[in-house]
């Protein structure tokens, strides 16, 4: 399901049970009740209530955010090393660029087409693509530069490989989800607690306060879904966060 449509459904479910609550309260309420005062304690617990909520969601927006930069760094040094060892290549034979190349291409391939939907779906990834870098650290570390060019390139080659390399177990280590289960739950049981002293503050049925309410749980689904949608450092759906390897393919063919 698009990340979209999850917004836009939990958005109008959250505001359609806001609006029917407090309908149906008011439909219930005693004629004598007075809805114009609000103690002056249970404004205070709500606005404490509210500051620490938002400080809690705000780390964890900053958290999976930077969480998320890292990982789109860490796919980006994967690229850039495999983009370095293909213009490299230049001073060496044909036939031994072609092979190279033909490594670098099947393991870009795999990377996109096989890791990135394991990943997402938290499974775990065979070594085919270890193999595939083992493949090319091994052809170049086994070719003897034929002159000074090839001996210049021969290391910063290698060096790049163990870049690669590097980035990608980087990777491997940062596809699952960035928050713990326990602060889940405290977000979800914090929107909950938020969310239910909206009506401990009697609201009306003025089509003001409507507003309000609903605009205001909006806004606390819209916050909870770029938690959500940051969380996964590679993205819930699709392959977009694979885009420096898929343009990487795209050239190396």
């Amino acid at each position: 399901m698009p990340e979209w449509l999850v917004y836009t459904l939990a958005s109008v479910l959250v505001c359609v049970l806001v609006v029917t609550a407090t309908v149906l309260r008011h439909r219930r309420v005693a004629v004598d009740e007075d809805t114009s005062e609000t103690p002056d304690v249970l404004e205070y617990m709500v606005m404490m209530v509210g500051v620490v909520y938002a400080i809690v969601l705000g780390l964890a927006i900053a958290g999976v955010w930077e969480a998320r930069t890292a990982a789109e760094d860490t796919v980006q040094r994967e690229a850039q090393a495999l983009y370095e060892i293909d213009q490299r290549l230049d001073v060496y034979p044909a036939a031994f660029r072609t092979q190279i190349k033909e490594h670098i291409d099947a393991y870009a391939r795999h990377a996109v087409t096989a890791e990135w939907p394991a990943l997402k779906d938290d499974l775990p990834v065979d070594g085919t693509g270890a193999e595939l870098l083992r493949k090319i650290r091994s052809d170049i570390a086994h070719h003897t530069p034929a002159d000074e060019l090839q001996a210049q390139a021969y290391q910063p080659l290698l060096d790049q490989v163990a870049a690669a390399d590097d980035a990608r177990h980087q990777r491997l280590d940062t596809s699952g989800t960035t928050l713990p289960p326990a602060l889940w739950f405290g977000l979800l049981a914090g929107a909950l607690v938020t969310l239910g002293l909206l009506y401990t503050l009697q609201i009306r049925r003025s089509a003001r306060e409507l507003l309000l309410a609903t605009t205001f749980s909006a806004l606390v689904v819209f916050l909870l879904f770029l938690v959500w949608s940051f969380d996964a450092p590679l993205g819930h759906s699709g392959t977009d966060s694979a885009q420096p390897l898929s343009d990487l393919l795209t050239t190396a063919v």
